[in-house]
């Protein structure tokens, strides 16, 4: 069965000026923030809390997420940037052999989650009209929404790509397997997207089609499971009353949202220059073990001391 098969070599973004572009994946994550910003609206409007708590909530989530994000992709996938290129790690350049605007490539998703979970401690020092957990347990929802369209902007990237496969799952990621100075040279045609493009539609280029092997979505198939995380926890929040059972929500989507990255990583590539695959299991896996085990602690250990309002 080859009919959910196919080649993906996208525009990964629109020119602007000269070299600069705006990336699709830059607007998946501008996206995921202004769905939450809505989300979270809907949820302070219906309990009743103080609309001027919901654009400082925004702004901790927005720089918890992102610098959480990039600090873990360096701390668990990519160290050598400390000593190779520091000042990338928070600029969107590249430095080493020379200046290169790269945007802000290499986040991580356990950095982001711990990012979240650290600014949402430091939110509520100032912000106490709620709880820690409350907020938290109202905020991974918002993380759930945003997640499915993440994972969607790294698919247009042709990155985080699956393992080599021939199930009828299977798609060529052309820009992951030629880079963009390799397929001009192969193919001769200067322009990078020109090149890219006669790679699938022109037949004197099959031989390079053929090197690129058929790999799993696995991005599409976390952003599908994803969407899935999200309506749980929205049933639960609206249609029951596990929303006043503190820390319930937030552990129930630690549990549902690893569990899923835990078992997609068996079909994707390894990420990163530094990773470990100890008893079969990579660097994804044992990372998203101990946010199960958080998430069943406060599921179904938790109590809470007294209810903070």
């Amino acid at each position: 069965m080859y009919l959910l098969k196919f080649d993906w070599n996208p525009v990964t973004g629109i020119d602007i000026i000269g070299n600069f572009k705006l990336h699709f994946y830059s607007l998946m994550w501008v996206t995921a923030f202004v769905i939450g910003w809505f989300l979270m609206k809907r949820i302070f409007t219906k309990e009743k809390v103080s609309l001027d708590y919901l654009d400082p909530l925004f702004i901790y989530t927005v720089l918890a997420t992102m610098i959480g994000a990039r600090l873990g992709h360096v701390l668990f996938y990519q160290s050598e940037l400390i000593s190779e290129d520091f000042f990338s790690i928070f600029l969107p350049f590249r430095f080493k052999g020379g200046i290169e605007f790269t945007g802000f490539q290499g986040l991580a998703s356990h950095g982001a989650a711990i990012g979240i979970i650290v600014g949402m401690y430091l939110y509520r020092k100032k912000y106490k009209y709620k709880s820690l957990l409350w907020i938290l347990d109202r905020v991974v929802i918002s993380v759930a929404s945003g997640a499915v369209f993440i994972r969607i902007g790294n698919f247009i990237n042709s990155e985080i790509i699956g393992k080599v496969t021939d199930s009828a799952f299977g798609v060529r990621f052309i820009q992951d397997q030629y880079y963009k100075s390799q397929i001009t040279q192969l193919t001769g045609i200067k322009d990078v997207q020109e090149a890219y493009n006669a790679v699938t539609s022109n037949p004197q280029f099959q031989n390079l089609l053929d090197a690129v092997p058929y790999r799993h979505p696995a991005q599409l198939y976390e952003s599908f499971c994803y969407v899935f995380v999200f309506l749980i926890l929205w049933f639960f929040y609206s249609k029951t009353t596990k929303k006043d059972q503190t820390g319930f929500l937030f552990g129930l989507f630690l549990i549902l949202l690893w569990t899923i990255r835990f078992f997609v990583e068996f079909v994707k590539e390894p990420q990163g220059d530094e990773y470990i695959n100890w008893f079969g299991l990579n660097t994804g896996q044992w990372l998203s073990i101990p946010f199960i085990l958080i998430g069943l602690y406060f599921m179904f250990v938790y109590k809470p001391k007294q209810s903070v309002n």
